[in-house]
């Protein structure tokens, strides 16, 4: 691909990244559909982020799961401070499109929801999901804790064996420890499939179900 396709699917060299700023990104301070915070310091509850493609519908896909306490949209993984989502759509941050879960693992445990991540996209496209082509739209599971970390190493060794048998390539899913930092998308991003339900959703697995979480 060249031109901009080729430059948007490159993470950029150091020294090219946009600045970005000091200041965060203002959001309300409740959840369209849960009603709970999106900013707190969560005490008690387990953190993950998320990166599955257009974090629109990915978001959808946890705030529905039972023991989520709240889900946020935002950017993670690259260089740019508080970016903006036209910042970081022109591939000049560096940043992933990732959700922001926080759970109570007493009520949902980590495996369900790394079947739900594996299923609910395809995770072997490299830095485009779909039609969605951009690094901002790659696969990545940025972990809070060491043992989420390694349970997320091990499912994507068994996810990518079914994938495999089922004629597809290598994962390219990111898979990181610590999490860098999470900055939050603006305020019309959160929940946006539940303020718009007729906007644009570009989420799809593969078909092929994951052997983690299914005992």
């Amino acid at each position: 691909m060249t031109g901009i396709g080729a430059w948007k699917q490159r993470l950029p060299a150091p020294g090219e990244a946009l600045p970005g700023r000091a200041t965060e990104m203002p959001v309300n301070g409740c959840h369209h559909v849960l009603g709970s915070p999106l900013r707190d310091d969560f005490a008690g509850l387990s953190r993950v982020q998320f990166g599955m493609g257009c974090f629109w519908g990915a978001e959808r896909k946890f705030w529905s799961l039972p023991g989520v306490a709240t889900t946020a949209v935002g950017y993670a993984g690259g260089e740019t401070p508080n970016p903006t989502y036209r910042e970081v759509c022109s591939g000049q941050t560096g940043h992933a499109e990732v959700v922001l879960v926080v759970y109570d693992e007493a009520k949902l445990p980590f495996s369900t929801l790394l079947q739900t991540f594996w299923e609910n996209h395809d995770p072997t496209q490299g830095m485009r999901q779909g039609n969605d082509v951009g690094t901002q739209y790659r696969s990545a599971i940025f972990c809070e804790t060491q043992a989420q970390h390694e349970q997320a190493l091990r499912s994507r060794e068994a996810y990518e064996a079914r994938l495999r048998d089922a004629g597809h390539g290598a994962i390219t899913t990111e898979i990181v420890f610590p999490a860098p930092a999470f900055y939050y998308a603006e305020d019309e991003h959160q929940q946006y499939l539940s303020k718009n339900p007729a906007g644009y959703c570009g989420l799809g697995g593969t078909g092929v179900s994951c052997p983690i979480g299914l005992g």
